[in-house]
């Protein structure tokens, strides 16, 4: 089938084409912020710096934080907020966001951010309603402290920024709730690895989680999805331009961006299904290009596009360090053991899986929904397009936040909107 030339040259999918085979090859989900995409030399680090524009970013700068694995390191967190804090604070949401994602999870004016369809006046998390808040993660690379950050030093962390769990993300988390006044969230709800922190979050500080919503995540990192995240991690650190993690003073088209783009490639099959990417892609080659003299697969180029806009908006440096806090992630570690932990969840929880993720897979979620104490009966994204369905399918994922915080029996006492 030949092209329609009335599409864009980007798009890598044939005609007939869904909304979502459309907007894929030039938007992120996972990510609020996007970056112009243009043709120059990828910069060596796509992180945040303090130069340029903040968006509707906050700051807090935190003081010092314990790790986990020893020592301490100085906290700045990015955050948005939206909404207003009631006076009792009492009806404060806390977003937790996906592996490359930022603080951006929609605008003040509801036109973009990775969760915009979601979060909002009168929409599934309603902001007139409840005061929501989303840092970018310790570790991340769009304003909270991370590698790319200036050390005590005046330069960049680098190869020195100490290895980081996901409990002193949550620990980080929980100096900028006392920041904001916020002494016990309504809801702690994120996917993914944003699913990970909220698990954890219950974990250690379970007094201060009224309730947890867990979109296609875990108590603990599956030996499958270790395996994933360790050949992610090796394509960047083989990358010669890597150094060893210390980049930040080459010049733009010297940093290890091939290393970063392939370990996106491999994350970004996981992200996807089966069905989907024989439907959309098959073995179609890609326009002006023949599989047998050296061409690619119109698969193949919708992977590499996905690695160049990843290059340009992420640091390399952050992928690892918040790959490995994903594989180090196991909220029963020093506590008697994951199945005891959960057991001890009794807080009220949303779970929720995707039919086609093949990431979390949709067992695994029931086996959660089951072993949660407080946990509701699991609620199912049916979806074509895998683990990225939590994303993608919005009047889904509309329906099942909305009949979860509008449950009277769970939130009683916020059940009017704040004046």
């Amino acid at each position: 089938m030949t092209p329609d030339a009335s599409y864009p040259p980007f798009l890598v999918g044939y005609p007939p084409l869904t909304p979502v085979t459309d907007a894929a090859p030039v938007a992120d989900f996972d990510t609020g912020y996007h970056p112009p995409l243009s043709r120059k030399p990828l910069p060596a680090t796509g992180a945040w710096r303090d130069s340029d524009e903040p968006g509707e970013r906050q700051f807090a700068d935190l003081g010092p934080l314990p790790l986990e694995l020893g020592g301490t390191i100085h906290v700045t967190l990015a955050f948005e907020t939206w909404g207003t804090l009631s006076p009792d604070g009492s009806n404060a949401i806390l977003l937790c966001h996906a592996l490359t994602g930022d603080s951006h999870a929609t605008s003040k004016d509801g036109t973009d951010g990775w969760w915009n369809e979601i979060v909002g006046p009168g929409k599934a998390i309603d902001t007139d309603r409840w005061f929501v808040v989303c840092p970018n993660v310790l570790g991340g690379c769009q304003g909270s402290t991370g590698p790319a950050s200036i050390a005590p030093d005046g330069k960049p962390w680098g190869s020195r920024f100490p290895e980081i769990t996901i409990r002193d993300m949550c620990a980080a988390e929980k100096l900028l709730a006392d920041r904001l006044g916020v002494s016990r969230w309504a809801l702690v709800a994120g996917a993914s690895f944003g699913g990970n922190r909220v698990m954890e979050w219950a974990a250690s500080y379970p007094r201060m989680c009224g309730a947890i919503a867990v979109l296609v995540a875990g108590p603990a990192t599956t030996a499958e999805q270790i395996a994933y995240q360790k050949t992610q991690n090796q394509a960047i650190a083989l990358d010669p331009a890597f150094n060893g993690g210390d980049y930040y003073h080459l010049p733009d088209g010297a940093g290890p961006h091939r290393g970063l783009g392939l370990a996106r490639e491999l994350a970004h099959i996981t992200y996807r299904s089966p069905l989907e990417l024989h439907q959309r892609f098959g073995r179609t080659p890609q326009e002006g290009e023949d599989p047998l003299a050296g061409g690619r697969y119109a698969v193949s180029s919708y992977l590499d596009h996905h690695a160049y806009k990843l290059a340009a908006r992420f640091d390399a440096n952050s992928y690892l360090t918040i790959s490995q806090s994903m594989i180090t992630h196991d909220i029963g570690r020093g506590r008697g053991g994951t199945p005891a932990v959960v057991a001890n969840l009794t807080m009220p929880a949303l779970v929720v899986a995707v039919d086609s993720d093949r990431l979390f897979y949709p067992a695994n979620m029931a086996a959660l929904a089951a072993a949660l104490p407080g946990a509701r009966p699991l609620r199912t994204v049916h979806s074509a397009y895998g683990h990225d369905g939590f994303l993608i399918e919005n009047n889904q994922v509309t329906a099942i936040l909305r009949d979860f915080l509008d449950d009277p029996a769970l939130f009683p006492a916020r059940a009017r909107r704040v004046q």
